[in-house]
């Protein structure tokens, strides 16, 4: 066996209830073009050698059978053989399937995957006009989120902690390593001064020492009195230290109280030039990514990622298993939320819609020769002969109206063409 005999195998796929209606139907339709060619015969039979009104009948009946037969040949001529006879130029698909494949392939290139027609067809499918009337539906909102979700859950399972361990390890580690994080701390604490993000926190950090100085003045005077001068009396430490743990809440207290205290201005002050040295000062810049480094290459910063990774999957898994969990909520609602400014909101839809024509555009520019080149593949794949069935089934019920246009248009030229006759003589 040769390789194109190798390759040139029935690989059509075939449904075969619907190809016995297809060849019903084929039956049919050639019954009713055979049956048109004997009663023309006939008719021809019966009229032969007669004038008159009969005579009109003959010819009509003469060209109906010319037509029938001459159009017979030419549906015969694209499948097969006429009648087994080697006839040039007649069965066409088994003999040029190939040519046929590749100025099929030529013809959808040229006239379908063109950007001016993919922009109309997407423009006239109104696609997001239609997602918005689907997704608008509570069922059909739900059951995306379900879907969403499903995936969602399957996809965090699969992702291992070597798998975030390696990432961290090979990808981001060594990512963070060569990043300057000077100047991203540095503009990142000048815009929190700049905007007084900074004051909320110092507020928090001054109430929980104020509180924490109220609560426990007994480790405050319990540090304090280690401090102490060894020759220093007992009973005079523990005043001086009362007296400073007293002090020391006040002043706690009045910085708290106080928006504009200096020792607030002070840390103000400080923070700025810190913000200002992590920007210019080299030697402020060198200690930072020192320090960057040496927290870089801790082992507890891997191992507390892929904690932190494995508690927020957790927390995801379950919110989305769970059928009222917060997470499918929330998708439920940004669905239908969505769906409504698809249904309301014009420009949005517009937009959506070129996005849609882009994406298309693209795809076909960048893949369209290799969708088209299958066309020529695949049907150079197919035996000959079982193609030209398998294309006759699908279209050959069709091209029996040939047959049948051509008897009776027959027909009537011929009876046109005696009547003309008749006029000369």
């Amino acid at each position: 066996m040769t390789t194109r005999e190798a390759t040139s195998i029935p690989l059509i796929t075939a449904d075969p209830e619907a190809d016995e209606l297809r060849a019903r139907g084929l039956r049919q339709m050639r019954t009713i073009a055979v049956g048109l060619l004997l009663l023309a015969a006939a008719v021809y039979v019966a009229t032969h050698g007669q004038d008159g009104v009969l005579g009109f009948v003959n010819a009509g009946a003469e060209a109906s059978m010319v037509g029938a037969i001459a159009d017979w040949f030419a549906v015969t001529a694209l499948f097969r053989h006429p009648l087994g006879l080697p006839v040039p130029h007649t069965a066409l698909i088994p003999k040029r399937k190939d040519d046929l494949g590749r100025g099929l392939e030529e013809f959808v290139g040229e006239n379908f995957l063109q950007e001016d027609i993919i922009r109309e067809r997407v423009d006239a499918a109104t696609i997001s006009l239609r997602v918005g009337r689907w997704l608008g539906e509570p069922e059909h909102a739900r059951r995306v989120v379900d879907e969403v979700s499903d995936v969602a859950v399957i996809a965090l399972g699969k992702v291992r902690d070597d798998h975030v361990e390696s990432l961290i390890r090979d990808a981001l580690v060594p990512r963070f390593h060569e990043e300057p994080i000077s100047p991203l701390l540095g503009s990142l604490l000048s815009e929190t001064l700049r905007d007084d993000l900074h004051h909320g926190l110092v507020d928090l950090a001054l109430t929980e020492m104020h509180d924490w100085l109220v609560d426990n003045p007994d480790t405050v005077t319990e540090i304090l009195g280690e401090r102490a001068p060894w020759w220093s009396p007992p009973s005079v430490n523990e005043r001086v230290t009362a007296r400073v743990h007293l002090e020391l809440v006040r002043w706690v207290a009045d910085i708290r109280d106080d928006p504009n205290h200096h020792a607030r201005r002070a840390l103000d002050s400080m923070l700025e030039q810190l913000a200002t040295d992590l920007l210019e000062d080299p030697a402020t810049q060198e200690r930072t990514e020192r320090l960057k480094d040496r927290l870089l290459d801790h082992p507890q910063v891997i191992a507390s990622s892929v904690s932190l990774w494995n508690a927020l999957r957790r927390g995801l898994t379950g919110s989305l298993r769970d059928p009222e969990g917060a997470v499918r909520q929330r998708l439920l609602t940004e669905a239908h939320t969505f769906a409504e400014r698809l249904l309301t909101d014009e420009a949005l839809r517009a937009r959506l819609d070129g996005l849609a024509a882009d994406a298309t555009v693209f795809a076909v520019e960048r893949y369209g020769a290799e969708v088209t080149t299958v066309i020529t593949s695949t049907i150079e794949r197919w035996d000959g002969k079982e193609a030209a069935r398998r294309i006759e089934l699908h279209v050959g019920r069709d091209l029996q109206f040939i047959r049948i246009n051509g008897t009776i248009v027959g027909g009537l030229v011929g009876v046109l063409i005696h009547t003309i006759s008749v006029m000369i003589h």
